[in-house]
């Protein structure tokens, strides 16, 4: 087993991961580590592009205020504020980088802006439709490039160290302030669990659409910061609100393909499978309304039609335009038979972003003293109720830049000496089948009864269903040798019982969560959901 010290300890290598560890090597030695390839992760597949007032037509009122109506009452607004007009900055940054963005066709150099749903301006910059991927490529390759950033690929975080824990662990009695002193990890390569000592760690592992059967999210997407922060004391908030891209690729040979909102920005439509557009029935901005209204449309159309999917029609704009927008999507369609200029998309909706995660201040940091959370994994409150379509990636540089400035600030201590993994009695096992089988019936339930629409009935037998699942993976985790499967189930566990019981908290609805029983939005319930596990 090996013991590692680092100043600080970056777990995952999205954006938010990748932009931190940039900027914190500017105050000391930063160690990367994700549980994938370098660069895999949510931010890589992000397709439309990042929010940020470019054009001179555009201001930083008209964002916030699209970002607060979209949010539905429960933004922060201090945080929208900072997000929005640190916005150019980033941008700015990303272009030093290297980061490629696509230039406007109409006005030679000027950059492309995009309008999506929500926003009352074009002011999406992109690289084509894969966005995400660029970013990741630029950033990457600076993080590889600098001296005091260290990478480590297929390690898997098990579990913070804090110095509540190590107090009990010792015997001794707990103070009750409580600060995070490192963490174990599973090196997968080499089968052993290392310790991680770090003045600071930072959690940037994405969201966890992998909780959800359908989803837009990579099989990385497990939720495990969230999981691990709640675990060390951190309060976790607005888990509730988990938004459903309203336009997931509907195909049997197309696994979690994102149908970017760009496309009904540029004047795609939604039909259902009689050829009837239904947005009109449902809201005046149409096909252009935020996310969480467009995505309820189409499942509420699909219940009243019993069909399998709806429709979005790009057939207005010429092929080679097409081509040339959207060059990602218009190559996978056509991979798979499908001619975008010729027929209607088939779409459904799919388990996209958590708005929720460990919350944070205006910094990052979360109630456990130098824990800090940045990206999908955090809640700084910039989306409330729901997201406005691209500003996550946005809301992962500014955080990331406000985490290492903070910690560039302060006095932090020295790392600690910290125990070894103590594996206990555990040995290998020999019934894996549990995980898989365990890891199919969360997200078939966690759909079924915890998805687009719900009522307090279903929330409650998911919430049954959950315990006892908990109940067989804790005694299962203690008694086996630890793999990477195990700790994401474990995780994913924990993930699915803090969103169902925050479902339950809220008695409404509002934005992303929509509930039969409670049809309306109360003004009594514009705060936060919060759950926090008590030592």
């Amino acid at each position: 087993m090996a013991h590692i010290t680092t100043d600080y300890l970056v777990i995952g290598a999205g954006v938010a991961g990748m932009w931190f560890a940039l900027e914190a090597a500017q105050h000391g030695t930063v160690t990367l580590i994700t549980k994938a390839e370098f660069g895999e992760s949510n931010s890589r597949y992000a397709q439309g592009g990042i929010a940020a007032v470019w054009d001179e037509d555009d201001d930083f009122e008209s964002h916030v205020q699209d970002t607060l109506i979209a949010g539905a009452g429960l933004c922060r607004r201090e945080a929208v504020e900072v997000t929005v007009r640190e916005g150019p900055a980033v941008i700015r940054r990303l272009i030093e980088l290297g980061t490629r963005f696509t230039r406007s066709h109409d006005e030679p150099g000027e950059y492309s802006l995009h309008r999506e749903g929500g926003h009352s301006a074009r002011r999406i910059l992109h690289a084509d439709d894969l966005t995400g991927a660029e970013m990741v490529r630029a950033l990457g390759e600076a993080c590889r490039a600098h001296e005091r950033i260290s990478i480590a690929t297929h390690q898997t975080a098990i579990d913070l160290i804090t110095s509540k824990w190590l107090a009990r662990q010792r015997g001794d009695i707990p103070e009750e302030h409580n600060r995070v002193l490192g963490a174990y990890v599973l090196d997968e390569k080499r089968d052993e669990v290392d310790t991680y000592s770090a003045r600071a760690v930072v959690l940037a592992t994405g969201g966890a659409g992998k909780v959800y059967l359908y989803t837009t999210n990579p099989d990385v997407a497990t939720g495990d910061g969230i999981a691990m922060a709640y675990r060390a004391g951190a309060r976790v908030a607005n888990m509730e609100f988990v938004q459903f891209h309203p336009t997931s690729l509907f195909h049997p040979r197309a696994k979690s393909f994102l149908i970017s909102e760009a496309l009904r920005g540029d004047g795609g439509l939604l039909y259902d499978a009689d050829g009837r557009r239904f947005m009109p029935d449902y809201d005046e901005r149409l096909e252009l309304a935020p996310r969480d209204i467009v995505a309820r449309a189409i499942d509420a159309e699909l219940k009243r039609t019993g069909r399998d999917c709806a429709y979005l029609d790009m057939t207005h704009l010429p092929a080679e335009e097409l081509e040339r927008r959207f060059p990602n999507i218009d190559a996978r369609l056509k991979s798979l038979g499908i001619d975008m200029s010729k027929e209607r998309i088939p779409v459904v909706p799919a388990a996209h972003y958590f708005c929720g995660g460990v919350q944070t201040n205006l910094h990052g940091e979360s109630n456990v003293e130098n824990l800090f959370a940045i990206g999908e994994s955090s809640c700084t409150g910039l989306h409330g109720a729901n997201r406005l379509a691209s500003n996550s990636l946005l809301e992962a540089c500014v955080f990331a830049t406000r985490a290492a400035e903070a910690l560039g600030a302060r006095e932090l201590p020295p790392a600690e000496a910290l125990p070894e993994w103590n594996p206990g009695s555990a040995v290998d096992s020999d019934e894996l089948v549990v995980i898989t089988q365990t890891w199919e019936e969360i997200r078939r339930f966690m759909w079924n009864y915890v998805g687009i629409v719900r009522t307090h009935r279903r929330l409650k037998r998911a919430q049954r269903r959950i315990h006892l699942i908990r109940d067989e993976i804790d005694r299962y985790y203690w008694d086996f040798r630890i793999t990477s499967d195990l700790v994401e189930l474990r995780n994913l566990v924990k993930v699915a019982e803090m969103v169902v019981e925050c479902a339950l908290m809220r008695r409404e609805s509002r934005g992303l969560h929509y509930t039969l029983d409670f049809p309306e939005s109360d003004p009594r319930w514009i705060h936060d959901t919060t759950v926090m596990h008590r030592y």
